[in-house]
């Protein structure tokens, strides 16, 4: 007598074989924004459309309106002052500034104040009350000059287009910010920054053009 195995119909499930649950079916991953484009980990939280910065809180990009024509500012010089005291040392500070606006315009600025960058602005505002006007003959001086100012004394003589501006400190500042651009110079006096940048300014002062010697001469003809 043979046996044969019988096979158990598909549709049939035996009782002992454990019935599994139906899978879950995977959570959908958080869909984020790209870098730039919905404030994702802190960057770009103000960006516009297409990874753009919008426009900022303290209006710092938003360009200045009516500021008029734009200035040199140059720091010439800061000095330290310490006091003594009780309880150690008390500091100030006081900065030497020139403004000028490149064309022949400029003026020199002292400011005193606790912090420095308080000294700065001082002496930048003080700078831009004291404007004065100078006479160039394009990127350089009309003749030789000689300025002087307490224990200063400084030599500027016109140069040809490519010498450029053969001065440093704080005569080199006068004359960047007045706008001259080839020119000789040489300090025949005092090392202190506030006698040798009047000293500059002095000497620019004198400087005449020879449409301005002719006009008197002219004048005291006919006169």
């Amino acid at each position: 007598m043979s046996t044969e195995p019988t096979s158990v119909p598909e549709s049939v499930t035996p009782a002992s074989a454990p019935v599994s649950a139906p899978a879950a079916p995977a959570p959908e991953r958080e869909q984020r924004a790209p870098r730039g484009q919905g404030g994702f980990r802190g960057q770009g939280g103000n960006r516009g459309p297409g990874g753009n910065r919008g426009p900022r809180r303290d209006n710092r990009d938003r360009p200045q309106e009516g500021d008029g024509p734009q200035m040199i500012e140059k720091v010439v010089f800061i000095n330290r002052c310490a006091k003594v005291v009780k309880g150690g040392r008390r500091f100030s500070f006081a900065a030497l500034a020139v403004v000028g606006d490149g064309k022949g315009k400029l003026g020199i600025g002292y400011g005193k104040a606790n912090e420095v960058p308080d000294a700065i602005k001082k002496s930048t505002a003080h700078a831009h009350k004291h404007m004065v006007n100078v006479k160039l003959k394009g990127d350089t001086i009309p003749h030789d000059v000689f300025g002087e100012y307490d224990g200063g004394k400084v030599l500027l003589k016109p140069a040809s287009p490519g010498t450029g501006l053969i001065a440093g400190g704080g005569v080199r500042a006068v004359l960047e910010a007045a706008g001259v651009k080839n020119v000789l110079t040489k300090s025949m006096g005092s090392n202190n920054h506030i006698a040798v940048v009047h000293a500059t300014l002095n000497g620019l002062l004198q400087l005449r053009l020879s449409e301005d010697i002719t006009s008197l001469r002219t004048k005291a003809g006919n006169a």
